[in-house]
């Protein structure tokens, strides 16, 4: 390949290292960030990743040509590892050897890249020219670059709303057949799936026989087959369960839903599934179809009026980026999809979310673009394919609110299992607070004084239905005018100056008044939210609370109608209601009726106020802040037991449910914990016995992992964290994976250590500090094995990084829970059980230490250490860890060294004392 030509024109980097520029004419320095940023000024320079560079560089505004837009632009709906390795390696170029050469590279990538514009195979010329003509009237930087080397094309290019193809409706798919499915098969299909040379692993056939009982015929109404089936990591569960669902999913002709928590996991799904399905059917269906919900897909009206001017400077550039994507991308999935993670962050503004359906007010077939709209079509393919694959959120809501009875799931595999009570707790919740009504009113009245976007009412959006129909016209102006009395923009500086407007925000300020006089916290200090129990109230606030619940009761009487009215036009249609407008009924009847249950939800909540409490739910007020800043407040509601309702919604109307994980169970002094397991299930509420399945991991943890638990770093010694994190990383050589508990720690450690790791060539990224999304973090952390990553909850449990790039995971001390009020009272009725309060919260801790040192060992070749910096551990929570992986007590230093030796287990001799975890001495 022809070395290309470097872009001469200023280059400038920026790492924890240094600051580095390159002129026109290939002279590199290093300088001041002083200097940068006025040079940066001076003359806009190429760089990447403009707000990472602005945030080590400390000048928020700082702008110049991103190559990472570039690449948006020339590559749409291609990824690249954001980093200047990243770049080189996506576009075939030598990596920099040192932060100092980068500059050099970034001009010999923007040059790689120009050149590519030229080529004749580019692949996505297609569109490219028109794009182009728009972001030079936005005045994008690159656009004067970009056009010389952009042809102008022969005959004019299609707008993206006309190319984009349209779905096509097809008959219902008929109810799957009853089909048993042989032990015999089931093992045939897994050694088919696995391939003729794979080793054959007698746990991972145990393994899918035990998944293929969920899918035997159902004997009794509301009595499904459950399986509780752990495997420990490296069983290969996904294909373990992939062979009993393909057999019956082509026999049966039925659809398996695969349910997860973590987008990594539902991207291996996708993957995996290949080797049962092809990418597509004889008649074009898909077989397989990755489903998310309605916030995670581009808005095609969304997107139109943005290009229209509904979006102005920056988000007007990411508009047209996205809109150059939009004409490649695979389905339209804008979160973990094919849309780069990295392309929002570099326009700070939330500009891909509201280009997404966030407020539910779709208007389904009243959209012009209905048979273009990405997630109908997902919706409709789902309803054809084997295998959806989808997560726990959506299809808790799936099974509560879908809009066809007929294609909710039935039979479903919950991967990620051990997250399914944390799914449902959020699922079936309510909310009332600022956030939650602002939304209804906004979607009840639509757009008010001088507000952009294309918000409709739903007069505008059942303006037709109203002129047939004069109680519907009625019941639509009493919605919109009892809807008044719901929060409106700038509520919450009305309450921080005490003049709170209507019974709503009269009682928000009341919850805000009494959380602030109650809290006992500490987060009023810290700048934290805080939170108080709904008990032992004023009568004021009672009094309130009540005029508040016959506020939400006027405005919910008028939707009732209004459903009842739109039921009617739908039975006795007119003549005028064609299939579009009936579409588009139907589609404002599901959303009204999830609205309404969240009127009658939020009425309930209220009538509690005051009187004695439920003993089913916790109900409590909140007031949310970040930084001392208050962006919501609130009265919450949660089941004591979420699994309740996710028995009832889920579990009884399903044929076949399996829940796994590879840590299912609490595996206490006693061995692993069914019993803890089976309730979490959510199986004794509707009183089913589900079965049982255990394969243990065939990892040699013994060999190629240890537990080091630190003893000499003194529970909040900030100082003496950082350093032992720093040295950590030091000693490991990078490839170091830090958890904390709290994002301030983490953002202190980061900020006393991330210059010093640089100067030594190991790059230190963090969430909560770099304007990186979490999801292209773990990238940059995959692909550079000297990178670490600093990380809170979202890391402990979605991260798979196999091999040299993750080999030491150090985490700051026990992950205890939040002291909140809900984790109070579910801990107050675990007392009634066996092992009381104290129980609960340790196989709560036990849990996340497991997922956590899950990260460690991916592969049967990974090694590593799981490193704990805190000497208050108690011995009670080391069986967390899998049987056999020593677990040693000792200094910092002595860590530090067997760090560094790269060995691990019990082929190192360790100093005194080691533990040994195994079944038959579990320590206290």
């Amino acid at each position: 390949m022809a070395v290309p030509q470097p872009l001469p024109l200023t280059a400038l980097h920026a790492s924890h290292a240094g600051t580095w520029l390159r002129d026109a004419n290939g002279n590199t320095r290093g300088l001041s960030k002083g200097e940068a940023i006025m040079a940066a000024a001076d003359t806009p320079a190429l760089m990447l990743n403009a707000p990472l560079i602005a945030t080590r560089l400390g000048y928020p505004d700082l702008s110049g040509l991103d190559l990472l837009e570039l690449f948006a632009f020339v590559y749409p709906a291609r990824f690249c590892v954001p980093t200047p390795k990243g770049l080189a390696d996506a576009l075939g170029l030598a990596e920099p050897e040192s932060d100092d050469a980068v500059p050099a590279m970034l001009q010999l990538a923007a040059g790689a890249i120009l050149e590519q514009c030229e080529a004749e195979d580019w692949a996505q010329r297609d569109g490219a020219w028109s794009s182009l003509q728009s972001l030079t009237k936005l005045r994008w930087p690159w656009a004067q670059i970009l056009a010389p080397h952009i042809r102008k094309p022969d005959r004019t290019e299609r707008w993206l709303f006309a190319k984009l193809p349209e779905w096509e409706d097809v008959a219902e798919r008929p109810q799957p057949a009853q089909i048993e499915i042989s032990s015999s098969a089931i093992e045939a299909q897994l050694d088919h799936l696995t391939g003729d040379d794979a080793e054959r692993r007698q746990g991972q056939r145990d393994y899918a026989k035990a998944a293929g009982k969920v899918f035997a015929p159902r004997g009794k109404q509301d009595q499904p087959h459950v399986l509780l089936a752990q495997a420990g990591t490296g069983i290969g569960k996904t294909l373990g369960y992939l062979a009993p669902a393909s057999l019956w999913a082509s026999g049966a002709r039925g659809t398996v839903w695969v349910s997860t928590f973590t987008k990594n996991l539902q991207r291996q799904l996708r993957s995996e599934s290949r080797r049962a399905w092809p990418e597509k059917r004889a008649d074009g269906s898909q077989p397989v179809v990755v489903r998310k919900g309605r916030e995670n897909y581009l808005c095609l009206l969304n997107l139109e009026d943005a290009l229209q001017g509904g979006f102005g400077g920056r988000p007007a550039i990411l508009a047209q980026l996205v809109a150059r994507w939009a004409s490649f991308t695979r389905d339209g999935d804008m979160i973990g999809g094919d849309l780069p993670g990295w392309l929002g962050t570099l326009f700070r503004k939330r500009g891909i979310t509201a280009l997404t359906d966030q407020r539910g007010e779709c208007v389904y077939a009243g959209c012009p673009h209905y048979r273009k709209c990405f997630i109908e079509r997902s919706t409709r393919a789902s309803a054809q394919a084997d295998l959806v694959i989808a997560n726990h959120a959506l299809v808790m809501v799936n099974a509560a609110r879908g809009r066809d009875h007929a294609q909710r799931p039935s039979r479903i595999i919950f991967d990620e299992g051990h997250h399914v009570m944390q799914a449902a707790d959020s699922t079936f919740a309510a909310a009332l607070t600022g956030q939650e009504t602002i939304e209804l009113r906004r979607w009840i009245i639509g757009p008010e004084r001088k507000s952009k976007g294309r918000r409709r009412g739903l007069a505008a959006r059942l303006a037709d239905v109203a002129s047939y129909d004069d109680a519907g016209e009625k019941a639509v102006e009493e919605a919109v005018e009892a809807a008044q009395a719901l929060p409106s923009d700038g509520w919450v500086q009305r309450l921080n100056d005490n003049e709170p407007w209507g019974p709503v925000e009269s009682l928000l300020a009341a919850v805000r008044a009494l959380t602030y006089a109650r809290d006992e916290s500490g987060g009023q200090e810290a700048g934290y939210g805080i939170e108080t129990e709904a008990a032992q109230l004023p009568g004021n606030f009672v009094e309130l609370a009540g005029e508040a619940q016959s506020a939400l009761a006027a405005i919910r009487h008028p939707l009732v109608k209004l459903a009842v009215r739109l039921e009617a036009i739908i039975e006795d249609a007119p003549d005028w209601l064609d299939g579009q407008g009936r579409a588009r009924i139907e589609g404002a009847r599901h959303s009204m009726a999830w609205r309404i249950d969240m009127l009658a939800a939020w009425e309930s909540l209220l009538d509690r106020m005051g009187g004695p409490g439920d003993p089913e739910f916790v109900d409590w007020l909140s007031v949310e802040r970040s930084e001392a800043r208050e962006f919501d407040i609130g009265i919450h509601r949660r089941w004591l037991d979420p699994m309740k309702p996710f028995a009832k919604v889920v579990l009884e109307p399903s044929h076949g449910v399996m829940l796994t994980s590879a840590t299912l169970t609490d595996r206490g002094a006693n061995g692993d914990d069914w019993d803890s397991a089976v309730a979490a299930s959510g199986a004794p509420h509707i009183e089913v016995e589900p079965q049982l399945s255990s394969a243990e991991s065939p990892f040699d943890y013994s060999n190629n992992a240890e537990v080091l638990i630190v003893t000499d770093i003194k529970r909040g010694d900030l100082p003496a964290l950082a350093g032992g994190y720093a040295r950590m990383i030091e000693a490991a050589g990078g490839g170091v994976l830090g958890l904390f508990t709290a994002i301030k720690r983490l953002r202190a450690v980061h900020g006393r250590i991330a210059d010093r790791l640089a100067r030594g060539g190991l790059p230190l990224f963090a969430q909560h500090v770099d304007p990186i999304d979490t999801g292209t973090l773990v990238d940059i952390f995959r692909d550079d094995p000297r990178a670490s990553l600093l990380g809170t909850d979202a890391l402990r449990d979605g991260v798979d990084v196999p091999g040299e790039s993750l080999r030491c995971v150090v985490m700051e001390g026990v992950p205890w829970p939040k002291p909140s009020i809900l984790h109070r009272a579910r801990r107050a009725a675990a007392n009634e059980a066996a092992g009381g309060g104290g129980a609960y919260d340790d196989r709560m801790i036990r849990a996340r230490l497991a997922q956590a040192f899950g990260r460690l060992i991916r592969s049967k070749d990974d090694k590593g250490h799981f490193v704990v910096l805190s000497a208050a551990f108690p011995s009670r929570l080391l069986s967390a860890f899998p049987r056999g992986t020593p677990v040693i007590r000792l200094t910092l230093d002595e860590a530090l060294q067997r760090v560094a030796e790269g060995v691990s287990g019990k082929q190192a001799t360790p100093p005194e004392p080691e533990i040994t975890l195994d079944e038959d001495s579990i320590p206290f």
